[in-house]
């Protein structure tokens, strides 16, 4: 009976573990799907036809980084991280072990979007997201 029990505890435990492991996993991989998805639109601006297109998705990468409360969201543009979490730097914030240098660079993306959204020519649209998705890519 011994010799069972100690051959099925490491999976017991483990077993055990998972509910606790994915719980603790859930901000960060709310943040891993809301930074891909914001690093999506911001390629699709890069590829844009045209300068309003270009803006509407550099608008949806603020939209994913900063969440529903955050400063710059703009509830009149698509928010494609809808139910994903709170916003990648929320997400981010509130988990301890991505610091605060993560949300940082979250925040820079953001900052260079939002450039991006002032630019008059699509060239110069394409240009800033381009600097947000290689941001964005940088681990």
């Amino acid at each position: 009976m011994a010799m069972k029990f100690t051959h099925w505890a490491p999976v017991l435990a483990f077993a055990l573990a998972l509910p606790w492991a994915a719980q603790a996993n859930n901000s960060n991989s709310a943040m891993s799907k809301e930074v891909s998805t914001a690093t999506a639109h911001a390629g699709m601006a890069v590829g844009a036809a045209d300068l309003k297109t270009a803006h509407a998705h550099l608008q949806h990468v603020i939209n994913c980084l900063v969440g529903p409360s955050g400063e710059g969201y703009d509830a009149k543009e698509a928010n494609p991280c809808q139910g994903m979490g709170q916003g990648a730097i929320v997400d981010a914030k509130s988990d301890s072990g991505m610091g605060d240098s993560h949300a940082a660079r979250l925040q820079a993306a953001v900052d260079q979007a939002e450039h991006g959204l002032k630019t008059t020519t699509l060239s110069d649209a394409q240009a800033d997201a381009q600097k947000v998705v290689s941001s964005l890519q940088t681990k």
